[in-house]
């Protein structure tokens, strides 16, 4: 699978989760998934950040909590600008809750509460552009937003990235598939053929300009993004996860297209693993 080089504006671009020691998440990710790690932050500083990669390649990084707020994992979104980006988001009902800031000369980021409060970040990409390896196994795979307001959401995302929305039902009920028009070119561009593919393996159409999902979640639940990362064998993964101190939320099963699988690490963070499974199988 070819390296992502850069992500057009709109498109998720990079996952990190922020846990209360960063060391042992370090330890706890890099057996799961078979990642190299290592520490991008000079040895005096407050906190430590330590980037994944397989292959060579970056996946996802895993750097040490500000604050008390609860361990997660954050999609940050690709932007040309995360200046104009704060004032797409206040004009359309969203929240600053941290103003646009340089991290040294790898790009520059705010994070933001939609209108429902769950948090995301945009990313203005300089040395760093993302993920470069996504969809293998130990890769990030997928960022879906979890609403209440499900209209609300369309409109907010909408305004502020550009994105259009398909209605899909795989069985448990309506979702909507997130577009960037155009996507689906820079890909056929770094994987000829992958549209051929995605039509010929039943994907729903429009599916090459995909870049995550909506999902509906009951009046009671808070809204909020969360990640899934591909793996090869979802069964041995859960079994890894409780080895590993993890706990698995909820056991395998199977999905259109997947076989998955929820899990919380140990310091906190929820997940969801994903291993593909065509439909012929």
């Amino acid at each position: 699978m070819p390296h992502r080089d850069r992500y057009p504006a709109g498109v998720p671009c990079w996952v990190d989760t922020s846990q209360p020691d960063p060391a042992a998440a370090a330890a706890f990710y890099g057996d799961l998934f078979d990642w190299k790690l290592e520490d991008q932050m000079p040895p005096d500083a407050d906190g430590r950040y330590f980037q994944a990669t397989i292959d060579g390649g970056r996946v996802a990084a895993v750097g040490s909590a500000m604050g008390d707020g609860p361990v997660t994992w954050m999609t940050y979104i690709a932007v040309d600008s995360a200046d104009d980006a704060v004032e797409r988001v206040r004009a359309h009902g969203g929240t600053v809750l941290t103003e646009p800031f340089d991290i040294f000369t790898a790009g520059r980021m705010a994070i933001f509460a939609d209108p429902e409060g769950a948090v995301f970040s945009v990313w203005q990409a300089g040395d760093h552009t993302g993920s470069e390896v996504v969809n293998a196994p130990g890769s990030w795979n997928f960022s879906d937003l979890n609403t209440g307001d499900m209209e609300g959401a369309k409109r907010f995302y909408g305004a502020v990235f550009g994105w259009e929305f398909d209605p899909v039902d795989f069985g448990g009920g309506p979702m909507a598939m997130v577009r960037v028009p155009g996507y689906g070119d820079y890909l056929e561009s770094i994987d000829p053929g992958v549209r051929k593919r995605h039509a010929e393996g039943g994907a729903p159409p429009g599916f090459t300009d995909s870049v995550g999902w909506f999902n509906p979640v009951s009046d009671n639940a808070p809204a909020h993004w969360s990640v899934t990362f591909a793996i090869a064998d979802a069964d041995a993964s859960a079994a890894r996860v409780k080895e590993l101190g993890g706990q698995v939320l909820s056991e395998p099963q199977d999905v259109p297209w997947s076989r998955v699988t929820k899990i919380r690490d140990p310091q906190g963070a929820t997940l969801t693993l994903s291993q593909f499974v065509p439909p012929e199988q």
